[in-house]
């Protein structure tokens, strides 16, 4: 029967020949699903820049169909889907440290480390009752690119600020 080539992209499989493998990958349907692929992991602000250039497609606006679908060269976003993509824009700059320049380079993690344990020895000097009471948490405290993480697990989640509400029956253990 020969080798089978199974494509991730496209989540098919088939004879493993140059002819076959040739058809598959310059095919129409196989450049879709790559492009859909690599579109996921796009983030809001390239997704926005796109759609803010192209212009409205008048048959999905009409129909709210289009015969081109994924392929169309127009925009098939509305205005609240556009205005819902700049809210989210804007909350993943403001989380960002409120840094509105995207190409502006992250701090490394061991930069934020040291400025950290400065902090902290500088508090812990200045006083001594400061151990005795739960250390405050403030918004520089948190480095800013966890928040750019979706679906942390509950263990690398910071924090509300004040702490977490713990019930006076809580048993430990």
């Amino acid at each position: 029967m020969g080798k089978r080539y199974y494509c991730d992209y496209c989540e098919r499989s088939f004879q493993d020949n140059m002819h076959n493998r040739k058809k598959h990958l310059y095919g129409m349907q196989h450049n879709r699903a790559k492009k859909a692929w690599f579109d996921h992991f796009r983030g809001y602000a390239d997704i926005l820049k796109d759609e803010q250039a192209k212009k409205p497609c008048r048959k999905f606006l009409q129909r709210g169909v289009c015969d081109f679908g994924l392929g169309c060269r127009f925009s098939h976003m509305s205005d609240a889907e556009m205005f819902h993509l700049q809210r989210r824009v804007q909350d993943e700059r403001r989380r960002l440290d409120g840094c509105d320049d995207p190409d502006r380079p992250e701090p490394a993690a061991d930069v934020w480390l040291a400025a950290r344990e400065k902090r902290r020895s500088g508090r812990a000097a200045a006083t001594g009752a400061e151990d005795a009471r739960e250390e405050e948490r403030t918004p520089s405290d948190v480095p800013p690119q966890i928040f750019s993480i979706p679906d942390l697990p509950p263990s690398l989640v910071p924090p509300p600020p004040g702490g977490w509400k713990v019930s006076g029956d809580a048993r430990w253990g």
